[in-house]
């Protein structure tokens, strides 16, 4: 059975633009030359600089929440190899927009060699930015959509700023994947999933 047949039948994947994603966007070509045999398994495996690719049931567990749509435009914080960055391309399609924020050059290299392979970023549809993505990203705000890959210690107050009236936040904390739907300027309805393992967030 593959990879993605397999987060349906266990019920992680629903939605089918996700699952559409999923299936069009291979993580064999997000993950390191000597560990292409493993992409299909259902773990993290290390992309270098003591990051990960994530593991695709966390990945599916987390767009899920996130209910990316077409003509989003979505904040991506720590976008690593790319590969989660490519899934919301893929959905949120050429009206859409994705901000991939990682603050490690040689993994924006890394990660733009990757969607390379589909055009995103030749199309407008990504655009990679080296900083610190707890600070989020001010001048291309408000965002329908805010996920981010990386564990910190609580959501920081300038994503809850950045994302627009109605939208939706998907962020780990510690050991647990928190969504914020955010209901009015200073309301958020929150809920909390824990279970989940990530690599810290690091800011500067």
């Amino acid at each position: 059975m593959s990879l993605v047949d397999d987060l349906i039948k266990k019920g992680y994947l629903k939605t089918p633009r996700i699952i559409e994603a999923f299936k069009e966007i291979k993580r064999v070509d997000f993950v390191l030359e000597e560990l292409k045999n493993e992409a299909e398994i259902d773990a993290p495996l290390p992309i270098g600089w003591g990051q990960t690719i994530s593991q695709p049931l966390t990945v599916a567990f987390m767009l899920e929440l996130l209910q990316p749509e077409p003509g989003d435009k979505i904040l991506d914080i720590g976008s690593g190899s790319g590969w989660q960055t490519a899934l919301l391309a893929h959905i949120v399609g050429e009206k859409g927009k994705v901000y991939a924020v990682e603050r490690i050059p040689a993994l924006i290299e890394f990660s733009k060699r990757n969607i390379k392979k589909y055009g995103f970023g030749e199309k407008g549809i990504v655009e990679f930015v080296c900083k610190d993505g707890s600070k989020g990203l001010k001048e291309a705000a408000p965002f329908d959509k805010i996920i981010a890959g990386a564990a910190g210690e609580k959501i920081p107050q300038a994503w809850k700023e950045q994302l627009k009236v109605g939208g939706r936040l998907v962020a780990p904390v510690l050991s647990s994947i928190f969504l914020l739907i955010k209901r009015s300027e200073k309301e958020f309805e929150q809920k909390e999933f824990p279970g989940f393992a990530f690599v810290p967030l690091i800011e500067d």
